[in-house]
């Protein structure tokens, strides 16, 4: 694990345009560039916020960050975490192991609370949320259109600290 760097943005922007082009896990729906990429992990991280790689062999084999929740002062010590994981990861543990050190991250940063929203059905992201302690408080009925097709999301909070 280590933080992200700007020339990580096309491996990131590859894992990340396999979910928007073939799943419905993302709400976008067109691919995201290397530069635009690179921009939004230099956001994250300007704002005092973890966006972190998982290497294997040299290779990235996914990521996580965290944004803020929403702009309101009030809300600063709330975030939205996200995993994402090259899809042939799935299931070796990179996930759970990214979200440890995010989640660790944002808890010495004296974050209180991480959010995670799932597009829903989606049974491997709600097991990493729940094995890693979120419970879920939230459930959207078709909120997004993608493919065709109406797609309901679920949020899962974590408490970080008091």
């Amino acid at each position: 694990m280590r933080d992200a760097r700007v020339d990580d943005a096309e491996a990131i922007a590859s894992i990340y345009n396999h979910y928007v082009l073939t799943t419905a896990i993302s709400f976008e729906e067109t691919e995201v560039s290397a530069i635009d990429m690179a921009g939004r992990i230099a956001d994250v991280q300007a704002a005092g916020l973890p966006w972190l790689v998982a290497e294997i062999d040299g290779v990235i084999a996914g990521y996580a960050y965290a944004t803020k929740w929403r702009v309101r002062h009030a809300y600063r010590f709330s975030v939205e975490s996200s995993v994402y994981l090259d899809h042939r990861r799935a299931g070796q543990g990179v996930g759970s192991a990214l979200y440890r050190v995010v989640l660790d991250r944002l808890r010495t940063g004296a974050y209180h609370l991480a959010i995670g929203g799932i597009a829903l059905p989606n049974t491997a992201s709600v097991a990493l949320h729940e094995k890693m302690g979120f419970v879920k408080v939230a459930h959207f009925s078709e909120v997004g259109f993608k493919f065709g097709k109406w797609t309901d999301v679920g949020y899962w909070q974590l408490v970080l600290g008091k």
